[in-house]
């Protein structure tokens, strides 16, 4: 189900030039997920858990992810937004998530993100004792391995290869960007003895920190677009038509013990009857298409566009405008007769 409304479509300079851009804003609200999944070793039902917690290893532990418990909610939006531009034709101007509490007054409200250093072994000598109550709930992209990708992975794919008992095995997992700007698995951030920032941190509404959250609570991340990785890892998916995002946290447990925060998955009783509590979205994506002969998009083809078509003469280039797998002399003469 979602609720969509297209903005202002506009066109850059005129509608007569042959090189005039297109320009489209598409605002869509998803009441619920297309899939989700808890994201974890042990569980027997893939993608039809009627909850869904995060959580973390015990500290120092040589099994597991460090955080252990994964939440992955996916939403489509190809029939809503347009699919297949090219990844820079899109700018998702916001991007807002929401998840539901499943369980009462279990833990504790953190809406700051939390060094690695608060999650090694007390006796490790980089421990520091962490400063505020809780862990938070981060949210990340979602990456894969084990022959799996966005177009084959589903919420009922195998968990990963191998003894689910090691790290760094699950198929589907937590994606982030490291210091070096490079998408990678931050599954075991602490193992790694770093610390990745997440597209979003949960926030909850008028909560103070530190305060045990209430059943039926709405956490909600507010994704950082301005983040140039967060950027580009919607605007892929956006060109695909399926983003799929991951909720996970380092939440202090013990082995078979602890207390942990859930969140209500689809198919809860609760969310079906209801029609609330499973997973939200609103999207907010600018869309911009040029003639073919625009090859810099700004609205009309003249001497720059030229440029660029001699610089890649002879080559396989974006200024291939008949499709033939070079750059020459038809491609020149189309690029002419577009002129403006």
């Amino acid at each position: 189900m979602f609720l969509r409304s297209i903005a202002v479509s506009s066109l850059i300079a005129s509608a007569a030039v042959a090189g005039s851009a297109r320009a489209d804003t598409f605002v869509v609200g998803y009441s619920t997920p297309a899939l989700d999944r808890w994201n974890y070793p042990f569980n027997p039902t893939p993608g039809t858990r009627i909850v869904a917690s995060t959580f973390g290893n015990e500290p120092g532990g040589t099994m597991f992810d460090n955080r252990d418990g994964q939440f992955i909610v996916g939403f489509n939006t190809g029939a809503e937004i347009p699919t297949g531009l090219g990844a820079t034709s899109y700018t998702i101007q916001s991007c807002v998530v929401e998840i539901t509490y499943a369980n009462d007054f279990v833990v504790a409200y953190d809406p700051t993100v939390d060094p690695y250093t608060a999650f090694l072994p007390v006796s490790d000598p980089g421990y520091v004792d962490d400063a505020d109550a809780g862990q938070p709930i981060e949210l990340y992209g979602v990456g894969f391995r084990g022959g799996f990708s966005l177009a084959t992975w589903t919420e009922y794919s195998p968990f990963g290869t191998g003894s689910v008992l090691d790290p760094s095995v699950r198929n589907a997992f937590a994606l982030g960007a490291n210091a070096a700007g490079n998408m990678v698995d931050v599954s075991n951030s602490v193992r790694e003895r770093w610390t990745p920032q997440p597209f979003a941190v949960g926030t909850i509404a008028k909560m103070k920190p530190g305060s045990l959250v209430p059943i039926g609570t709405k956490l909600r991340f507010s994704l950082d677009t301005a983040q140039p990785s967060v950027q580009a890892y919607l605007r892929t998916a956006v060109d695909a038509g399926k983003l799929r995002l991951t909720a996970c946290s380092l939440t202090k447990v013990v082995q078979q013990g602890g207390s942990f925060p859930t969140f209500y998955c689809r198919e809860n009783p609760l969310v079906t009857a209801t029609g609330a509590g499973a997973a939200t979205m609103t999207i907010v994506v600018s869309t911009q298409t040029c003639a073919p002969a625009d090859l810099n998009c700004n609205g009309s083809v003249n001497a720059q566009d030229l440029a660029i078509l001699l610089t890649q003469w002879g080559t396989a280039g974006s200024a291939d405008l008949n499709g033939d797998g070079i750059v020459g002399a038809q491609d020149l003469a189309i690029l002419l007769s577009a002129w403006s």
